[in-house]
């Protein structure tokens, strides 16, 4: 699939067929690697030239919104595909390709009737891909916060074990809890282990001998038990503090262990249908972003055309696809087709060159603007 085109209009002098006939002709000589379509515009409603002028005066910022919108949704597909595991989709418009769906464009005259303002069907697009990223901002929103604490979660349960969720290390067999007795969790840096085996049992006076226990290691610490009276607990905390060894908080509680089992179960499944769902969503909008958008490119270039050729609308409009190394080819046959009035007027190299119509930064004897699918 290419996945960049021009879209473009030049004046008819005689006949559209002679034209059409002539610009295939000069393309299969001179750049016969350049895909070459007709682009299809009914004839829609004019109005006044002024209404057109200011109509010109949106098109730009008005596209850029509606492209803006399509690769957003286009980038949020990857994406989620990459995150699960998907090979990459050819998407598709209408149940077509979307590079088949521009090169073979057909106006909907149910959706947008030929005879309405050209400023309302414009502001129509615009309404209804406004929506839609708008939609996209809330169901993205809310993708990315049950993933952020499914991530906060994450990292409690693969940081050090000096800021980690110790509630999967720590069994009940561990721990002991009585009116007298408790356990503590003890994290020590692994170069200071013999150090804490060595000097726990007198760091205070109530500590039961060999009470410390191993229970897990990871690149900086390692993970100890201890078992003392109660009472002497805080003092063996300071102690300990003391040595550079940090004393965890941890109560060891089956209902919070299982409550916690079952909050990330519904974090995972929440993530997995909101993914699911998102990815859906955006098949769809896609397509109806890009009809969309291909819709307001015929208006756009219907209304340019008028503006730079006059009336009544005579102009032959295209699609073409030229490699990088042919596109000054394929410019010099587009220009060559215009005729020579006012073409020096119009060319690009010259500073004093007249702004295109929309805004567009290359200028040329035709209109034309490009088209970015990715």
């Amino acid at each position: 699939m290419a996945t960049r085109y021009w879209i473009v209009s030049l004046p008819v002098q005689s006949s559209a067929t002679t034209l059409w006939s002539r610009l295939q002709e000069s393309i299969s000589k001179n750049s016969f690697d350049t895909p070459l379509y007709r682009f299809n515009i009914p004839n829609l409603r004019v109005g006044t030239l002024d209404s057109l002028l200011a109509l010109s005066d949106d098109l730009l910022k008005s596209n850029s919104f509606i492209e803006g919108c399509s690769h957003k949704i286009r980038r949020q597909i990857e994406d989620l595909e990459k995150a699960s595991g998907i090979l990459a989709s050819s998407l598709t418009v209408d149940g077509v390709p979307v590079d088949s769906y521009l090169t073979k464009f057909v106006w909907d005259e149910a959706k947008y009737p030929t005879m309405s303002p050209l400023k309302e069907i414009v502001d129509g697009i615009h309404a209804q891909v406004a929506k839609i990223d708008d939609d996209l901002k809330v169901r993205i929103a809310e993708y990315n916060n049950v993933r952020s604490q499914l991530n906060a979660i994450n990292r409690k349960q693969t940081g050090s074990l000096a800021v980690r969720d110790l509630s999967n290390l720590v069994k009940p067999e561990d721990i002991v809890s009585s009116e007298h007795l408790v356990t503590l969790i003890a994290v020590v840096p692994k170069y200071s282990q013999k150090d804490w085996l060595s000097c726990y049992e007198t760091l205070t006076t109530y500590v039961v001998p060999r009470s410390s226990k191993n229970l897990h290691e990871d690149n900086e610490y390692a993970l100890y038990t201890v078992t003392l009276f109660n009472r002497d607990a805080d003092n063996f905390r300071i102690k300990a503090r003391e040595r550079g060894f940090q004393i965890r908080d941890f109560e060891y509680n089956s209902e919070t262990q299982e409550s916690r089992k079952q909050e990330l179960e519904k974090l995972m499944q929440d993530q997995e249908s909101l993914k699911s769902s998102l990815l859906q969503w955006c098949y769809t909008s896609y397509g109806e972003v890009f009809t969309s958008w291909m819709h307001f490119c015929a208006v756009r270039l219907f209304a340019e055309s008028i503006l730079r050729y006059g009336l009544p609308p005579s102009f032959l409009s295209v699609v073409l696809s030229p490699s990088v190394k042919s596109e000054k080819k394929v410019r010099t046959i587009l220009e060559g087709l215009c005729g020579n009035s006012n073409n020096t007027f119009w060319k690009t190299e010259d500073e004093g060159s007249m702004a295109g119509l929309g805004g567009e930064a290359d200028t040329h004897p035709y209109v034309s603007f490009t088209i970015n699918l990715i």
